[in-house]
């Protein structure tokens, strides 16, 4: 689950960075429109949070161009700009929540994760394979019912392979899921991200196994299917 920050307050971004972060999202930040834009041209992301008050325009104003180059990304604004008729004018435009500055933490993640549910807006089930499920809009994995504990970039690799269980997914698109474009990436690093997550899973029986697929990418199954 890939999320753009568009925000130029160093400050600003950081918190929004760090609480991402904590709850197992990827994120990538930029500082102007231009530049998300040039971002949404390279990657998929999923939600974007989008300040208003940027060095080269109002956000507001960008929405439609966004709209155009992702129409499916989420887009929630972000911004001190709080009267009324500008939450309106946001809204119009074409963005789908709106949240003032300051705002509280935990409500920032409660929108984030509402943002994220299924287009429906009901509870997503879980995803079971093995004795593995993940609950999509918990973000949660569990073993045999038991909570288990992931790193950031362990999470991002197996929430990728469960929500595409038993097919082949490309190598590059786990690595736009899993760094950000100002990551320094060594190339044996996802393979070796790989290797440490199996180990894992098999230590506490998750019943699944993660296999090679030479010239393509990584599957995720059942351990026999």
């Amino acid at each position: 689950m890939r999320i753009l920050i568009v925000e130029d307050e160093p400050d600003m971004a950081r918190l929004i960075r760090r609480r991402l972060g904590k709850a197992g999202y990827a994120c990538d930040q930029v500082l102007n429109l231009e530049d998300a834009l040039e971002a949404l041209k390279q990657f998929p992301y999923e939600l974007m949070l989008l300040d208003r008050r940027l060095p080269d325009g109002d956000g507001a104003e960008a929405v439609p161009c966004i709209r155009k180059l992702r129409p499916s990304v989420r887009i929630m604004m972000v911004t001190a700009i709080d009267a009324p008729q500008e939450r309106v004018a946001g809204l119009d435009a074409g963005a789908d929540d709106y949240l003032v500055k300051p705002f509280d933490g935990e409500e920032l993640m409660a929108r984030i994760r509402a943002r994220l549910r299924s287009p429906g807006g009901g509870k997503a089930p879980p995803i079971i394979v093995g004795a593995l499920s993940f609950d999509p809009a918990a973000r949660q994995f569990f073993v045999a019912e038991r909570p288990m504990t992931l790193h950031k970039r362990e999470f991002t690799l197996l929430e990728t392979l469960v929500r595409r269980v038993n097919r082949v997914v490309a190598r590059a698109t786990l690595m736009e899921e899993i760094y950000g474009f100002d990551d320094t990436v060594s190339p044996g690093a996802l393979d070796t991200l790989v290797s440490r997550l199996r180990k894992r899973l098999e230590n506490i029986h998750a019943d699944v196994e993660i296999h090679l697929v030479r010239g393509r990418g990584y599957l995720l199954n059942e351990i026999g299917s």
